[in-house]
Protein backbone atom coordinates (compact mmCIF):
# COMPACT_ATOMS: atom_id res chain seq x y z
CA UNK A 1 0.00 0.00 0.00
CA UNK A 2 1.21 3.51 -1.13
CA UNK A 3 2.34 5.61 2.24
CA UNK A 4 -0.29 8.29 1.26
CA UNK A 5 -3.25 5.78 1.44
CA UNK A 6 -4.91 4.08 4.65
CA UNK A 7 -4.57 0.11 5.05
CA UNK A 8 -8.14 0.44 3.51
CA UNK A 9 -7.26 2.34 0.72
CA UNK A 10 -8.29 6.15 1.76
CA UNK A 11 -6.19 9.29 1.29
CA UNK A 12 -4.01 10.40 4.43
CA UNK A 13 -4.20 14.10 3.14
CA UNK A 14 -6.77 16.79 4.19
CA UNK A 15 -8.82 18.45 1.73
CA UNK A 16 -7.22 21.62 -0.03
CA UNK A 17 -9.56 23.70 2.49
CA UNK A 18 -9.02 21.63 4.98
CA UNK A 19 -12.52 20.85 5.52
CA UNK A 20 -11.76 16.98 5.34
CA UNK A 21 -8.93 16.53 7.70
CA UNK A 22 -6.39 14.24 7.67
CA UNK A 23 -6.53 10.89 8.15
CA UNK A 24 -6.55 10.20 11.99
CA UNK A 25 -6.90 6.69 12.23
CA UNK A 26 -8.56 4.82 15.45
CA UNK A 27 -9.32 5.95 19.05
CA UNK A 28 -10.29 4.72 21.91
CA UNK A 29 -13.89 5.27 24.15
CA UNK A 30 -13.30 7.16 27.08
CA UNK A 31 -12.55 5.67 29.63
CA UNK A 32 -15.54 3.65 31.49
CA UNK A 33 -17.73 2.24 28.79
CA UNK A 34 -18.97 -0.89 27.94
CA UNK A 35 -21.52 -2.75 26.24
CA UNK A 36 -24.60 -1.80 27.30
CA UNK A 37 -23.75 2.03 28.33
CA UNK A 38 -25.05 4.79 26.01
CA UNK A 39 -22.16 4.84 23.17
CA UNK A 40 -22.36 8.51 22.57
CA UNK A 41 -21.43 9.51 25.87
CA UNK A 42 -18.00 7.49 26.08
CA UNK A 43 -17.10 9.48 22.76
CA UNK A 44 -14.43 12.05 23.32
CA UNK A 45 -16.20 14.60 20.63
CA UNK A 46 -19.64 14.43 22.18
CA UNK A 47 -19.87 18.10 23.26
CA UNK A 48 -18.97 19.63 20.00
CA UNK A 49 -21.44 22.28 18.44
CA UNK A 50 -22.56 22.72 14.96
CA UNK A 51 -20.31 24.09 12.59
CA UNK A 52 -23.77 25.40 10.24
CA UNK A 53 -27.20 23.98 9.64
CA UNK A 54 -28.75 23.19 6.41
CA UNK A 55 -32.58 23.53 5.87
CA UNK A 56 -35.12 24.47 2.89
CA UNK A 57 -33.41 28.53 3.75
CA UNK A 58 -30.44 28.16 2.27
CA UNK A 59 -30.07 23.81 0.52
CA UNK A 60 -29.11 25.39 -2.51
CA UNK A 61 -26.11 26.95 -1.57
CA UNK A 62 -24.76 23.63 -0.29
CA UNK A 63 -26.03 21.41 -3.10
CA UNK A 64 -23.18 20.72 -4.25
CA UNK A 65 -21.93 19.19 -1.92
CA UNK A 66 -24.89 16.88 -1.12
CA UNK A 67 -26.59 14.22 -3.29
CA UNK A 68 -29.55 15.47 -5.31
CA UNK A 69 -31.57 13.48 -3.51
CA UNK A 70 -30.46 14.89 0.07
CA UNK A 71 -31.81 18.40 -1.67
CA UNK A 72 -34.72 17.09 -2.59
CA UNK A 73 -35.58 15.82 1.47
CA UNK A 74 -34.44 19.29 2.59
CA UNK A 75 -36.88 20.76 0.65
CA UNK A 76 -39.84 18.28 1.03
CA UNK A 77 -39.68 17.65 4.40
CA UNK A 78 -41.39 20.14 6.61
CA UNK A 79 -38.90 21.46 9.38
CA UNK A 80 -36.26 19.03 7.86
CA UNK A 81 -32.85 20.10 8.88
CA UNK A 82 -28.93 18.79 8.96
CA UNK A 83 -26.48 19.93 11.48
CA UNK A 84 -22.97 19.90 10.21
CA UNK A 85 -19.81 18.88 12.48
CA UNK A 86 -16.24 19.06 12.51
CA UNK A 87 -14.98 16.39 10.59
CA UNK A 88 -13.67 13.44 11.99
CA UNK A 89 -11.85 10.68 10.16
CA UNK A 90 -10.98 7.32 13.44
CA UNK A 91 -12.26 4.66 11.12
CA UNK A 92 -10.00 1.82 11.52
CA UNK A 93 -10.50 -1.91 11.40
CA UNK A 94 -7.43 -4.45 13.68
CA UNK A 95 -4.19 -4.90 12.38
CA UNK A 96 -5.07 -8.44 11.18
CA UNK A 97 -7.97 -6.89 9.11
CA UNK A 98 -5.16 -4.04 7.51
CA UNK A 99 -2.71 -7.35 6.82
CA UNK A 100 -5.35 -9.00 4.84
CA UNK A 101 -6.14 -5.79 2.90
CA UNK A 102 -2.46 -4.91 1.88
CA UNK A 103 -2.68 -8.80 1.00
CA UNK A 104 -5.76 -8.26 -1.05
CA UNK A 105 -4.03 -5.63 -3.44
CA UNK A 106 -2.29 -8.39 -5.38
CA UNK A 107 -4.24 -11.33 -4.31
CA UNK A 108 -8.06 -10.46 -4.91
CA UNK A 109 -9.97 -11.29 -7.97
CA UNK A 110 -13.66 -11.49 -9.32
CA UNK A 111 -14.91 -14.49 -11.07
CA UNK A 112 -15.64 -14.46 -14.99
CA UNK A 113 -19.09 -12.23 -14.38
CA UNK A 114 -17.10 -9.45 -12.95
CA UNK A 115 -19.53 -9.47 -10.37
CA UNK A 116 -18.98 -12.10 -7.08
CA UNK A 117 -15.94 -12.38 -5.90
CA UNK A 118 -14.07 -15.68 -6.77
CA UNK A 119 -10.89 -14.71 -4.27
CA UNK A 120 -9.43 -13.05 -1.70
CA UNK A 121 -8.18 -13.06 2.02
CA UNK A 122 -10.92 -12.02 4.65
CA UNK A 123 -11.30 -10.23 6.59
CA UNK A 124 -10.27 -7.29 5.06
CA UNK A 125 -11.18 -4.95 2.19
CA UNK A 126 -10.89 -7.06 -0.80
CA UNK A 127 -9.97 -3.85 -3.05
CA UNK A 128 -8.23 -1.57 -1.32
CA UNK A 129 -7.67 0.44 -4.82
CA UNK A 130 -10.67 -0.59 -6.91
CA UNK A 131 -10.86 -0.09 -10.69
CA UNK A 132 -14.45 -0.07 -11.49
CA UNK A 133 -17.40 0.11 -9.32
CA UNK A 134 -18.62 -3.98 -9.08
CA UNK A 135 -14.92 -3.73 -6.92
CA UNK A 136 -16.26 -0.67 -4.85
CA UNK A 137 -19.32 -2.40 -4.05
CA UNK A 138 -18.11 -5.76 -3.17
CA UNK A 139 -15.52 -3.25 -0.79
CA UNK A 140 -18.80 -2.48 1.42
CA UNK A 141 -20.45 -5.84 1.05
CA UNK A 142 -17.63 -7.50 2.60
CA UNK A 143 -16.93 -4.90 5.19
CA UNK A 144 -15.55 -6.20 8.50
CA UNK A 145 -18.56 -6.38 11.17
CA UNK A 146 -17.02 -8.99 13.47
CA UNK A 147 -18.12 -12.79 13.33
CA UNK A 148 -21.72 -11.45 14.29
CA UNK A 149 -23.99 -8.87 15.23
CA UNK A 150 -26.81 -9.50 17.85
CA UNK A 151 -29.73 -7.15 17.97
CA UNK A 152 -31.92 -7.99 21.59
CA UNK A 153 -34.86 -5.76 20.15
CA UNK A 154 -34.70 -4.28 16.46
CA UNK A 155 -37.50 -1.64 15.14
CA UNK A 156 -38.62 -1.27 11.71
CA UNK A 157 -40.97 1.53 11.52
CA UNK A 158 -42.90 2.76 8.56
CA UNK A 159 -44.22 6.14 7.75
CA UNK A 160 -48.31 6.39 7.92
CA UNK A 161 -50.14 6.68 4.62
CA UNK A 162 -50.89 10.26 3.67
CA UNK A 163 -54.28 11.01 5.86
CA UNK A 164 -53.72 8.44 8.08
CA UNK A 165 -51.27 8.91 11.36
CA UNK A 166 -50.89 4.79 11.66
CA UNK A 167 -47.27 3.78 12.11
CA UNK A 168 -46.20 0.45 11.21
CA UNK A 169 -43.29 0.17 14.36
CA UNK A 170 -42.40 -4.04 13.77
CA UNK A 171 -40.53 -5.22 16.52
CA UNK A 172 -37.79 -7.93 16.16
CA UNK A 173 -35.08 -10.24 17.64
CA UNK A 174 -32.02 -10.45 14.55
CA UNK A 175 -28.13 -12.47 14.36
CA UNK A 176 -26.18 -11.93 11.26
CA UNK A 177 -23.13 -13.96 11.02
CA UNK A 178 -19.99 -13.53 9.19
CA UNK A 179 -18.45 -17.07 8.74
CA UNK A 180 -14.80 -15.48 6.92
CA UNK A 181 -14.65 -13.02 9.61
CA UNK A 182 -12.91 -14.81 12.62
CA UNK A 183 -9.83 -13.51 12.89
CA UNK A 184 -7.39 -14.68 10.92
CA UNK A 185 -6.92 -15.52 7.02
CA UNK A 186 -9.75 -16.83 5.12
CA UNK A 187 -10.95 -17.57 1.38
CA UNK A 188 -14.55 -17.47 0.06
CA UNK A 189 -13.57 -21.56 -0.38
CA UNK A 190 -12.68 -22.12 3.35
CA UNK A 191 -15.61 -21.44 4.46
CA UNK A 192 -18.23 -23.07 1.97
CA UNK A 193 -18.72 -19.68 -0.27
CA UNK A 194 -21.23 -18.78 2.84
CA UNK A 195 -21.11 -14.76 2.80
CA UNK A 196 -23.50 -14.34 5.41
CA UNK A 197 -26.33 -15.51 7.29
CA UNK A 198 -29.30 -13.31 8.89
CA UNK A 199 -32.05 -14.71 11.44
CA UNK A 200 -34.87 -12.21 11.54
CA UNK A 201 -37.79 -13.42 14.65
CA UNK A 202 -40.65 -10.70 14.68
CA UNK A 203 -42.52 -10.57 17.91
CA UNK A 204 -45.34 -7.33 16.69
CA UNK A 205 -47.35 -6.00 15.37
CA UNK A 206 -49.60 -8.44 16.27
CA UNK A 207 -50.31 -9.52 12.68
CA UNK A 208 -46.41 -10.06 12.10
CA UNK A 209 -45.69 -11.66 15.74
CA UNK A 210 -43.92 -15.07 15.31
CA UNK A 211 -43.20 -14.77 11.58
CA UNK A 212 -39.41 -15.45 10.91
CA UNK A 213 -37.01 -16.10 8.24
CA UNK A 214 -33.33 -16.97 8.00
CA UNK A 215 -31.73 -16.26 4.65
CA UNK A 216 -27.68 -17.52 3.55
CA UNK A 217 -26.01 -15.40 1.36
CA UNK A 218 -22.99 -16.91 -0.86
CA UNK A 219 -20.38 -15.61 -2.55
CA UNK A 220 -20.69 -17.61 -5.53
CA UNK A 221 -24.54 -18.15 -5.89
CA UNK A 222 -28.22 -17.02 -5.32
CA UNK A 223 -29.07 -16.93 -1.82
CA UNK A 224 -31.57 -19.30 -0.04
CA UNK A 225 -34.58 -18.17 2.18
CA UNK A 226 -36.47 -19.80 4.62
CA UNK A 227 -39.66 -18.22 6.01
CA UNK A 228 -41.98 -19.45 8.96
CA UNK A 229 -45.11 -18.85 9.00
CA UNK A 230 -47.11 -19.37 12.31
CA UNK A 231 -50.28 -19.62 11.13
CA UNK A 232 -49.23 -22.09 8.83
CA UNK A 233 -46.96 -23.93 11.56
CA UNK A 234 -44.93 -24.52 8.39
CA UNK A 235 -41.16 -23.85 6.63
CA UNK A 236 -41.70 -22.07 2.93
CA UNK A 237 -38.73 -22.43 1.04
CA UNK A 238 -38.85 -18.63 -1.10
CA UNK A 239 -36.03 -18.48 -4.34
CA UNK A 240 -37.89 -15.05 -5.18
CA UNK A 241 -37.02 -13.62 -1.91
CA UNK A 242 -34.34 -11.52 -3.06
CA UNK A 243 -33.72 -8.30 -5.59
CA UNK A 244 -37.09 -6.19 -5.85
CA UNK A 245 -39.20 -7.99 -3.36
CA UNK A 246 -40.85 -6.39 -1.00
CA UNK A 247 -40.30 -7.43 2.55
CA UNK A 248 -43.30 -8.63 4.01
CA UNK A 249 -45.54 -6.70 6.27
CA UNK A 250 -44.46 -3.72 5.02
CA UNK A 251 -46.92 -2.43 2.54
CA UNK A 252 -44.22 -2.19 -0.38
CA UNK A 253 -42.71 0.41 1.14
CA UNK A 254 -39.30 -1.75 1.51
CA UNK A 255 -37.76 -3.77 -0.81
CA UNK A 256 -35.19 -6.60 0.14
CA UNK A 257 -31.75 -5.17 -1.36
CA UNK A 258 -32.30 -1.98 0.08
CA UNK A 259 -31.83 -3.51 3.33
CA UNK A 260 -28.69 -1.63 4.90
CA UNK A 261 -28.46 0.83 2.01
CA UNK A 262 -27.78 -2.78 -0.23
CA UNK A 263 -28.34 -6.06 0.14
CA UNK A 264 -27.64 -8.72 -1.90
CA UNK A 265 -26.30 -10.04 -5.44
CA UNK A 266 -24.94 -7.43 -7.55
CA UNK A 267 -25.54 -9.14 -10.78
CA UNK A 268 -28.76 -6.95 -12.04
CA UNK A 269 -26.95 -3.91 -12.58
CA UNK A 270 -24.16 -2.39 -14.59
CA UNK A 271 -21.56 -0.90 -11.92
CA UNK A 272 -18.95 2.32 -12.69
CA UNK A 273 -17.00 3.94 -10.65
CA UNK A 274 -17.75 7.78 -11.24
CA UNK A 275 -14.70 8.89 -9.20
CA UNK A 276 -14.81 10.75 -5.50
CA UNK A 277 -16.06 13.73 -4.27
CA UNK A 278 -15.75 15.60 -1.34
CA UNK A 279 -19.57 15.40 0.50
CA UNK A 280 -21.76 16.59 3.54
CA UNK A 281 -22.70 13.03 4.75
CA UNK A 282 -24.18 11.20 7.54
CA UNK A 283 -20.98 10.44 10.18
CA UNK A 284 -20.06 9.49 13.96
CA UNK A 285 -23.71 9.63 13.93
CA UNK A 286 -24.13 8.51 17.73
CA UNK A 287 -27.75 9.99 18.15
CA UNK A 288 -28.52 7.11 16.25
CA UNK A 289 -27.47 4.29 18.91
CA UNK A 290 -29.50 6.37 21.99
CA UNK A 291 -31.79 3.05 23.00
CA UNK A 292 -33.51 5.06 25.66
CA UNK A 293 -34.62 7.48 23.54
CA UNK A 294 -38.33 7.43 22.97
CA UNK A 295 -39.19 5.84 19.76
CA UNK A 296 -41.22 8.58 18.08
CA UNK A 297 -39.18 11.37 19.69
CA UNK A 298 -36.83 9.99 17.25
CA UNK A 299 -38.67 9.02 14.45
CA UNK A 300 -41.24 11.54 13.41
CA UNK A 301 -43.97 12.15 11.20
CA UNK A 302 -41.34 14.90 8.69
CA UNK A 303 -38.44 12.50 9.21
CA UNK A 304 -35.14 11.65 11.25
CA UNK A 305 -35.52 13.97 14.13
CA UNK A 306 -31.85 16.83 13.46
CA UNK A 307 -30.44 15.88 17.26
CA UNK A 308 -30.26 12.15 16.46
CA UNK A 309 -28.51 12.84 13.01
CA UNK A 310 -24.96 14.29 12.53
CA UNK A 311 -23.14 15.50 9.07
CA UNK A 312 -19.55 16.01 8.45
CA UNK A 313 -17.12 16.46 5.11
CA UNK A 314 -15.75 13.76 4.20
CA UNK A 315 -14.13 12.25 0.70
CA UNK A 316 -16.40 9.38 -1.10
CA UNK A 317 -16.48 7.34 -4.01
CA UNK A 318 -19.17 7.75 -6.23
CA UNK A 319 -20.51 4.78 -7.53
CA UNK A 320 -23.44 4.08 -10.07
CA UNK A 321 -25.46 1.49 -10.48
CA UNK A 322 -27.61 1.19 -13.92
CA UNK A 323 -29.95 -1.40 -14.75
CA UNK A 324 -28.87 -4.34 -17.13
CA UNK A 325 -31.03 -3.80 -20.18
CA UNK A 326 -31.44 -7.75 -19.76
CA UNK A 327 -32.84 -7.73 -16.26
CA UNK A 328 -35.82 -6.84 -14.24
CA UNK A 329 -35.79 -4.51 -11.23
CA UNK A 330 -38.32 -1.23 -10.15
CA UNK A 331 -35.21 0.99 -9.92
CA UNK A 332 -34.10 1.98 -13.49
CA UNK A 333 -30.28 3.30 -12.02
CA UNK A 334 -28.92 3.38 -8.12
CA UNK A 335 -25.98 5.76 -6.94
CA UNK A 336 -24.19 5.03 -3.97
CA UNK A 337 -21.85 7.40 -1.68
CA UNK A 338 -19.44 5.30 -0.27
CA UNK A 339 -17.04 6.88 2.87
CA UNK A 340 -13.16 6.68 1.17
CA UNK A 341 -11.57 5.02 4.49
CA UNK A 342 -14.46 2.52 5.78
CA UNK A 343 -16.39 1.63 2.45
CA UNK A 344 -19.70 2.24 4.25
CA UNK A 345 -22.69 3.44 2.22
CA UNK A 346 -23.25 6.68 3.45
CA UNK A 347 -26.36 7.81 0.99
CA UNK A 348 -27.90 5.75 -1.50
CA UNK A 349 -30.38 7.71 -4.27
CA UNK A 350 -32.71 5.59 -6.77
CA UNK A 351 -34.39 5.94 -9.35
CA UNK A 352 -37.47 5.05 -10.54
CA UNK A 353 -38.36 3.08 -14.00
CA UNK A 354 -39.25 6.34 -15.85
CA UNK A 355 -35.79 7.40 -14.42
CA UNK A 356 -37.01 10.31 -11.89
CA UNK A 357 -35.18 10.64 -8.55
CA UNK A 358 -37.57 8.47 -6.14
CA UNK A 359 -35.63 7.28 -2.98
CA UNK A 360 -33.16 7.99 -1.12
CA UNK A 361 -31.39 6.54 1.77
CA UNK A 362 -28.84 7.13 4.27
CA UNK A 363 -27.16 5.19 7.40
CA UNK A 364 -25.57 6.08 10.35
CA UNK A 365 -22.30 5.23 11.15
CA UNK A 366 -19.96 4.84 14.29
CA UNK A 367 -16.58 3.51 15.36
CA UNK A 368 -17.27 0.61 16.84
CA UNK A 369 -15.00 -0.09 19.62
CA UNK A 370 -15.44 -3.53 20.68
CA UNK A 371 -14.19 -4.30 16.98
CA UNK A 372 -11.07 -2.23 17.12
CA UNK A 373 -12.40 1.16 15.66
CA UNK A 374 -13.76 -0.55 12.42
CA UNK A 375 -16.58 1.84 12.03
CA UNK A 376 -20.33 -0.33 10.78
CA UNK A 377 -23.24 1.52 9.57
CA UNK A 378 -26.67 -0.37 10.53
CA UNK A 379 -29.29 1.87 11.59
CA UNK A 380 -30.69 3.60 8.37
CA UNK A 381 -33.19 5.10 6.65
CA UNK A 382 -35.26 5.64 3.61
CA UNK A 383 -37.08 8.49 2.44
CA UNK A 384 -39.59 7.90 -0.62
CA UNK A 385 -39.65 11.29 -2.65
CA UNK A 386 -42.84 10.73 -4.82
CA UNK A 387 -45.64 9.35 -2.33
CA UNK A 388 -43.53 11.01 0.96
CA UNK A 389 -43.43 7.98 3.45
CA UNK A 390 -40.42 6.73 4.97
CA UNK A 391 -38.73 3.32 6.79
CA UNK A 392 -36.21 3.01 8.93
CA UNK A 393 -34.62 -0.27 10.13
CA UNK A 394 -31.58 -1.98 12.32
CA UNK A 395 -32.28 0.69 14.60
CA UNK A 396 -32.43 0.29 18.69
CA UNK A 397 -34.24 3.41 19.22
CA UNK A 398 -36.83 2.74 22.40
CA UNK A 399 -35.99 -0.76 22.81
CA UNK A 400 -33.67 -0.31 25.55
CA UNK A 401 -30.54 -2.55 24.64
CA UNK A 402 -27.83 -2.03 22.08
CA UNK A 403 -26.88 -3.59 19.28
CA UNK A 404 -24.02 -6.37 20.33
CA UNK A 405 -20.85 -6.65 18.10
CA UNK A 406 -18.75 -9.64 18.60
CA UNK A 407 -15.20 -9.72 17.44
CA UNK A 408 -14.97 -13.52 18.78
CA UNK A 409 -17.58 -15.77 19.94
CA UNK A 410 -18.50 -19.39 20.43
CA UNK A 411 -22.28 -18.74 20.59
CA UNK A 412 -24.01 -21.43 19.06
CA UNK A 413 -26.54 -18.76 17.26
CA UNK A 414 -23.39 -17.69 15.20
CA UNK A 415 -22.81 -21.45 13.81
CA UNK A 416 -23.75 -22.15 10.28
CA UNK A 417 -26.40 -24.85 11.33
CA UNK A 418 -28.46 -22.52 13.24
CA UNK A 419 -29.20 -21.00 9.63
CA UNK A 420 -30.88 -23.77 8.33
CA UNK A 421 -34.41 -24.35 8.00
CA UNK A 422 -34.64 -27.26 10.52
CA UNK A 423 -32.99 -24.53 13.10
CA UNK A 424 -35.81 -21.95 11.96
CA UNK A 425 -38.70 -24.73 12.52
CA UNK A 426 -37.64 -25.26 16.03
CA UNK A 427 -36.45 -21.77 17.00
CA UNK A 428 -40.11 -20.39 15.56
CA UNK A 429 -42.45 -23.20 17.41
CA UNK A 430 -40.59 -22.57 20.90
Amino acid sequence: MAEDLTPEGGDRAPSKDGSVPAYAGRQSADPGWEWGKIRGDFWKHRNEKPLYSIDGSNVDKYAEQLTPGQVQLVKQKKGYRMDVYPSHRECQASDFVAQNSKANLTGAKLDSTGEQLQTAILPGVPFPQPKNGAEAMLNYLMRYRGEGIEWPSVVTTVSPRPGSSDWIDAISTATQYFPASKQGKRTPHDVDQLSSATFFKMESPPALAGQAFVQRQFFNKDPETFYYFPGQRRVRRMPAYTHDAPAIGFENQYLIDEANMFFGAIDRFDWKLAGKKEMIVPYNAFGMYKFNDKLHDVVTPDGIAAANRRYEMHRVWVVEATLKPSARHVASKKVFYLDEDSWLALVANDYDAQGKLWRVRESYPIPVWELGGACDNEPFAQYDLINGRYVTDQSTIGQGKDIRWYEKTNDPRFKPDFFTSESLRSVSER
